[in-house]
This record gives structure tokens, C-alpha cells and sequence, in this order.
């Protein structure tokens, strides 16, 4: 995969990572449940609890149960690979996780998306993001 398809596209996609990125980082729950199309996936298989949400309001709600159990996360998402095809796209996004664990040690993590977004009504959201972890530190 790599980053191919017309760059207007590819930006918007860009943006979408990126407002992703900065809802989670600001706990905006509004903005986030903004980059998922009403009837998307997220899937997270490696957490248990978490593995598999379907449809936006189910994935907001599952965010914001989520949220709680990580005070003070920073997120960075960093986009591998863009590839659009007409009004439906594949990303590959890296993730960079750090927070404070209960037991005091501070978490790094590293991850990576795999992405399925689809363009409704001239904007760009996920219609399936399935998350899986690289490195834990």
C-alpha cells in the first residue's frame, strides 16, 4: 500500500486521521463520533471488552466507557499509506499511545489502523478501523 489516488482526497482522509487524533486527545466525544459514517466498525481484538463495536452511536458509547480507564492519554496518529479509489478508500495509520497506568509505571504503546473510509455527502469518515498493537513499552 501506498499513498495514491487524487491529493485532495488523500488530504481530506489526512484530516480525518488528524481530527481523530485531536478528539482524543481534547476527550471530544462530538468531534470524534464526527469521523465514523452511521453504520461503520471499530475493532479493537487485542483488548478484551473492547474487540468489536458496530455502528457509530455503539462505537461512541464504547469510546467514551474506554476513555476512563486512560487519564491523561496522548495520542499521536501518523497516516502509513492513503489509497483512494473513487468514493471509497483504504489508510493505514500509526498510532503513539502514552498514559499513566494505575500501577504508576507510565505506558507506551505503538499501533497501527487499518482503515476502510467511504465519502458521504462530499466528506471523508471510517467505515471500519480495526487497531493493532505493535509495540508496548
Amino acid at each position: 500500500m501506498s499513498f495514491s489516488g487524487p491529493i485532495e482526497d488523500r488530504l481530506a482522509i489526512r484530516e480525518v486521521i488528524e481530527q481523530y487524533a485531536d478528539a482524543v486527545m481534547q476527550r471530544d466525544a462530538v468531534a470524534w463520533a464526527g469521523v465514523w459514517a452511521e453504520d461503520s466498525e471499530w475493532r479493537l481484538p487485542e483488548y478484551p471488552g473492547l474487540e468489536c463495536f458496530r455502528g457509530r452511536d455503539e462505537i461512541v458509547a464504547g469510546w467514551i466507557r474506554s476513555m476512563g480507564d486512560y487519564p491523561g492519554l496522548a495520542y499521536i496518529a501518523t497516516p502509513g499509506a492513503i489509497q483512494v479509489d473513487g468514493d471509497r478508500a483504504t489508510a493505514r495509520t500509526y498510532t503513539s499511545e502514552v498514559f499513566p497506568h494505575p500501577d504508576g509505571r507510565v505506558l507506551r504503546l505503538r499501533g497501527q489502523y487499518d482503515d476502510e473510509l467511504v465519502r458521504i455527502g462530499g466528506r471523508w469518515l471510517f467505515t471500519k478501523r480495526v487497531y493493532k498493537t505493535i509495540r508496548a513499552d
